[in-house]
């Protein structure tokens, strides 16, 4: 499978850091996505906005992919982004979990489902990419 979007490799996220992605949702969006992982084919964190995308309505799913095979979705609620406007995302890799903080202070948390000593991958699709930041 090749990886779609853009794609950052060896970022070296190690537990107690975050990542801050910036970027801007285009006007006609079914949806955007932000992957956090090792590769392509394991990623710790799949975070899915739809705003009307696989049958869902301005809701958050997310999920982890091992070795290429999806886990169990995890839908949230809260959905503060909006088509034709920029956006931030923080994620903050503990461990055992991944916290999401969204612009609006929204916040979840995503449990890393396989052992992962960093997040060295980070992908973006559907997103216009603007900046990141690693803390």
């Amino acid at each position: 499978m090749a990886c779609e979007g853009v794609v950052l490799h060896n970022l070296h996220l190690k537990p107690n850091q975050c990542v801050e992605v910036k970027g801007f949702i285009p006007g006609d969006s079914k949806g955007f996505a932000v992957n956090l992982g090792k590769d392509c084919d394991n990623f710790a964190l799949h975070f899915n906005a739809r705003f009307d995308q696989h049958g869902d309505t301005n809701k958050i799913v997310c999920n982890s992919k091992e070795a290429n095979a999806w886990g169990a979705e995890q839908r949230e609620d809260d959905f503060p982004f909006q088509q034709g406007a920029e956006t931030t995302v923080c994620f903050s890799f503990q461990g055992d979990n991944i916290i999401t903080r969204m612009s609006s202070g929204a916040q979840f948390t995503f449990p890393v489902r396989f052992p992962v000593d960093e997040i060295s991958y980070v992908s973006l699709d559907g997103l216009q990419f603007k900046s990141l930041t690693v803390e």
